[in-house]
């Protein structure tokens, strides 16, 4: 059985909460991602900050992302999977939830994020079908 942590990008890095958007974007640039799971004081999962989220929810704003942190932006339940769960696992929590990219977890550690890319390099076509349409469904 193929795995989440079969398919996921390796080498996902937490911004803690206290961190703010500046730093953000500079470790996305870094890293070369346009998400950063979120951890708290307890490098727990409390959300996921996309490149998206810096540009409408603080500069199109007018704040100040040396100013506004990580854990402002924050919100919702995170959702997440575990590192030995089954790809339709994975597909199920994406499609359910309608979300692009899913942070993988491995002893309550982050281990690595499975985005669309991984998905396109490990599904087949009707998988991916399935996932894209469910995903980018309006409703």
């Amino acid at each position: 059985m193929t795995t989440a942590g079969d398919i996921m990008h390796r080498g996902a890095q937490w911004i803690p909460a206290h961190e703010t958007l500046d730093r953000a974007a500079q470790l996305m640039r870094q890293l070369d991602v346009g998400a950063l799971p979120i951890s708290d004081k307890n490098e727990r999962l409390c959300g996921i900050l996309t490149d998206r989220d810096i540009v409408v929810r603080c500069v199109a704003m007018g704040h100040d992302p040396a100013k506004v942190t990580a854990g402002e932006l924050a919100q919702g339940t995170p959702r997440w999977i575990a590192s030995d769960a089954g790809v339709d696992a994975v597909l199920e929590e994406m499609q359910g939830h309608q979300i692009r990219r899913l942070p993988v977890i491995e002893d309550k550690r982050l281990v690595g994020m499975i985005s669309e890319a991984d998905l396109a390099k490990h599904l087949t076509e009707e998988q991916l079908a399935a996932w894209c349409e469910s995903v980018y469904a309006k409703g």
